[in-house]
């Protein structure tokens, strides 16, 4: 049974920053396969953040570009967002998801198999 679980969530000021993760089981870490973040609203909107491809390749949103690195351990069972410069518009529950097919990471949801619970991210102004 393949799961994601976050972790790293919590309540930081502006301009601070966090270290979320997300610990992949049950997935062979050595095939082809992408993982997303995507970040869920109060108003309940899901937003993609980033993710990261099956040849290390990273995307990012525009809202986050330059602000957010997405990365993995040697083993791709761990992936990292790491967030700087944070602002009262990045609190959200973030999730990380996994994509099967693998190749060049997708920005759209539908495109992902498996889903993390989140974790929760408070941005202080």
């Amino acid at each position: 049974q393949v799961q994601l679980v976050e972790s790293g969530g919590g309540s930081v000021q502006s301009g601070g920053s966090l270290r979320l993760s997300c610990a992949v089981s049950g997935w062979n870490t050595r095939t082809r396969f992408c993982v997303g973040w995507f970040r869920q609203t109060p108003s309940n909107e899901r937003e993609w953040v980033g993710c990261i491809g099956s040849e290390g390749e990273t995307r990012y949103a525009d809202t986050v570009k330059g602000r957010f690195t997405v990365s993995q351990d040697d083993s791709k069972s761990t992936l990292f967002l790491q967030m700087n410069n944070l602002e009262p518009r990045d609190a959200a529950k973030y999730i990380c998801a996994l994509d099967k097919i693998g190749g060049t990471c997708s920005q759209y949801a539908r495109n992902y198999q498996y889903w993390g619970q989140g974790t929760q991210v408070t941005v202080a102004s």
